[in-house]
């Protein structure tokens, strides 16, 4: 499948675990369930629908090769299965088993056991293959190790004299001829039997149409079948819900194998993806430290002089430097951050002061104006 199919699908599940979530923090279902029963059917649709989050983030994970999108991808995949086992544990409180029946609920969802398989996600095996590679080797040698040391002490505890041996290679050979010997009278009697019942029954007298007929009847209902058979796969081959025979299983062009080729490719491609991400990742800040590190270094120097000359004009003498445990230079831009907001928050409130008292000037001054003016008028 396309990029384009895996990020739908990503999507498609994180719409889905919004809606869980916002079902979750709903006020309806904070309320405490008395009913078990209620409360097991709403924790298993919960369950339910969060195994098949669970799915589809495990196959996207799986298959999508931008190292950055597989990074974000782990960690809601990673709580999604802490989702499950949070749920689980709560459905083996209320029913008090490790086992449950989702029949009522599955049937409700229209949806089949096979849907809510929760696959071991791929990339157990895949990260610690090393690991799992090493511990195989380590067994392996320990086994042939042991083994090699149980033939030896067989060789030497085998040793026995020349008519030990015979003896024992008579009883097997006696043994065998026993066992050939009780097959054989067992064979006789079988035969007997079979002879004494058809004397019994005496010839058949089927008339030759008859039995004609009735082998007539069954070897046209097996190639009947058969080519019911052939034409339902044809018609499902034609609507595209089956793939075509064509091509045998095992053959390397088969939809199967191209899947299987597709899929390991992708991996490839994501390892490949991930190294050129963390050499990214070095090489970059590298070239950041050599480009703007004098820069900033030099911004840093001149912030740190000038809060040594800011401390000495008010205190009259240089602070001290503080040490690694109060944070070094970091508690020196901690502070001038601190003092830099308390002035700004001074100057804005002084600011504010002066429009205050500028604004109850003008208002005195109009009433001023206003008395001047209705003395005139008075006047007049």
């Amino acid at each position: 499948m396309s990029h384009s199919t895996y990020n739908t699908q990503w999507n498609e599940a994180q719409s889905q675990i919004r809606e869980l979530l916002e079902y979750e923090k709903a006020p309806e279902t904070q309320k405490p369930e008395t009913d078990r029963v209620s409360a097991f059917q709403t924790v298993a649709v919960l369950y339910i629908k969060y195994t098949q989050v669970l799915r589809k983030l495990e196959e996207c994970y799986y298959q999508i090769v931008h190292p950055q999108k597989r990074i974000v991808l782990r960690h809601v995949l990673d709580g999604t299965m802490g989702r499950i086992l949070e749920l689980k544990n709560e459905m083996v409180n209320l029913e008090f088993s490790e086992y449950h029946f989702f029949d009522d609920v599955l049937s409700d969802m229209k949806l089949t056991p096979s849907d809510i398989e929760i696959p071991v996600p791929r990339y157990f095996t895949q990260e610690n293959e090393k690991d799992i590679k090493d511990r195989m080797k380590l067994m392996a040698e320990t086994l042939a190790k042991y083994r090699l040391d149980d033939t030896g002490d067989k060789k030497e505890n085998t040793k026995m004299s020349l008519e030990e041996a015979i003896r024992i290679i008579q009883v097997h050979e006696r043994a065998r001829q026993g066992c050939l010997r009780a097959k054989f009278m067992r064979e006789i009697r079988a035969q007997e039997e079979r002879e004494k019942m058809l004397s019994m029954q005496g010839a058949s007298t089927m008339d030759p149409d008859v039995a004609s007929t009735i082998i007539q009847k069954v070897w046209k209902g097996y190639s009947q079948r058969n080519k019911t058979l052939k034409l339902r796969e044809k018609e499902l081959i034609f609507i595209g819900m089956q793939a075509s025979s064509d091509l045998p299983s095992n053959h390397k062009d088969s939809p199967t194998n191209k899947l299987a080729r597709r899929e390991e490719e992708r991996v490839m491609i994501q390892s490949q993806h991930e190294r050129e991400y963390h050499d990214a990742l070095v090489s970059i800040k590298e070239k950041i430290r050599e480009a703007e590190g004098p820069d900033i270094k030099e911004n840093m120097q001149d912030q740190i002089r000038q809060w040594f000359i800011e401390t000495r004009d008010a205190s009259g003498k240089f602070p001290e430097y503080p040490s690694d445990d109060e944070g070094g230079s970091a508690a020196i831009f901690k502070t001038k951050e601190g003092v830099e907001l308390e002035e700004g928050n001074g100057e804005g409130s002084k600011k504010k002061g002066k429009k205050g008292k500028k604004k109850k000037g003008e208002k005195k001054e109009k009433k001023k104006k206003g008395k001047k003016k209705g003395k005139g008028d008075g006047g007049g």
